[in-house]
């Protein structure tokens, strides 16, 4: 069930006998649930059923591939043809999460708000935390992912063969990491942040079949994190030169390929961003960065409707990915209460002159 409304618990619920929170176990509920990769179960989609009929909204269920399921729950306000607000998070997640806290609370608060009525935006929120003070919004983000395929001559381990994969992948590895170590000078510099620049990792070599024969060809893969700063056509161009550098044949291709940069506007003038950070100021310091990584939100860019990258997490340690990834309660707690005031806000924009 989800917690009362009405109580003397910070989430807006009385707390347990163990003195926790309602929202807080409402949330662990929800991290003990198995939808890590390779696998996800996606169990998460009948935890979110029981939520959606409990706060009597409909849930519409779309299964964008095969096994993937993306649940959708709706809150229709007083004028239906307004665009919407949209938040946005992840059900499948990388091992491991430790059963610690997290929030779920909040969203019955929302829906009860006058204000949430009028819904007028399309908005997207996601992920990351902050080790400082300062509240972390991400108004773009990086992209993407490639592999470089070296062939070579065959041959037996014990003779000196010509042409040989290895010899090119060498070469190869040596340009990307030759890069990587330029961009990682720039991240030094208090004038760029992580997602100002373009960060390269070597992640996985293939080939070979045994310890006494060269292979006839090698893979290598590199996760790349390109900023919308930087041209990705010369960026590209940059990496045909460096495959035709290695030798004879050596081609690449892109695990992901998104050409499109857009990014949110951030300026004072943009009635979306006005509405965000009025909602902040007086009570929470805001830096703007490009998100590192990537998320969901570049699709919802490339149609051209804003979306901004925003969790309520300020000092707390970035361990994303981790397996130790956790989240202070009252942390969470408090960012329940900034999203009842960021979403009202957010709600109230005035509809664009080309909506109704």
């Amino acid at each position: 069930m989800l917690p009362d409304k009405d109580g003397p618990g910070p989430g807006g619920g009385p707390r347990s006998a163990a003195g926790e929170d309602p929202s807080v176990s409402l949330f662990r509920d929800y991290l003990r649930l198995k939808t890590v990769h390779p696998q996800p179960d996606y169990s998460a989609v009948k935890f979110l059923e029981r939520i959606a009929a409990e706060l009597g909204l409909p849930l519409k269920k779309i299964e964008v591939c095969p096994g993937k399921v993306v649940s959708i729950m709706t809150w229709e306000g007083s004028n239906p043809s307004l665009k919407s607000v949209l938040l946005n998070s992840h059900t499948d997640v990388v091992p491991v999460f430790q059963e610690e806290v997290g929030g779920e609370k909040g969203m019955e608060t929302f829906i009860k708000h006058p204000e949430f009525k009028k819904l007028n935006i399309g908005f997207a929120l996601d992920e990351l935390a902050n080790p400082g003070e300062a509240f972390t919004v991400f108004y773009g983000e990086r992209n993407p992912w490639i592999t470089v395929n070296c062939p070579g001559s065959p041959g037996h381990g014990s003779r000196f063969v010509e042409n040989t994969a290895a010899e090119k992948l060498r070469t190869v590895m040596n340009s990307f990491l030759d890069f990587r170590e330029k961009e990682k000078q720039l991240n030094t510099s208090e004038c760029f942040t992580l997602g100002d620049v373009t960060t390269v990792n070597m992640t996985m070599v293939r080939g070979g079949v045994a310890y006494n024969v060269i292979p006839d060809e090698m893979d290598v893969s590199f996760d790349l994190r390109i900023p919308p700063t930087v041209n990705l056509k010369e960026f590209e161009e940059q990496i045909r030169r460096w495959c035709q550098e290695a030798g004879e044949d050596v081609t690449y291709k892109f695990a992901q390929k998104h050409m499109n940069q857009n990014i949110t506007s951030t300026e004072e003038s943009d009635p979306w961003w006005t509405a965000f950070s009025t909602a902040c100021k007086d009570k929470l310091t805001l830096e703007k960065e490009i998100f590192p990584a990537a998320t969901d939100s570049r699709f919802i860019r490339a149609v051209g409707i804003p979306a901004i990258g925003f969790s309520p997490m300020n000092r707390t340690p970035i361990l994303l990915h981790d397996h130790n990834e956790y989240l202070n309660e009252q942390g969470f707690l408090k960012g329940i209460g900034i999203y009842q005031r960021l979403i009202p806000a957010l709600a109230s924009v005035p509809a664009a002159a080309d909506q109704p």
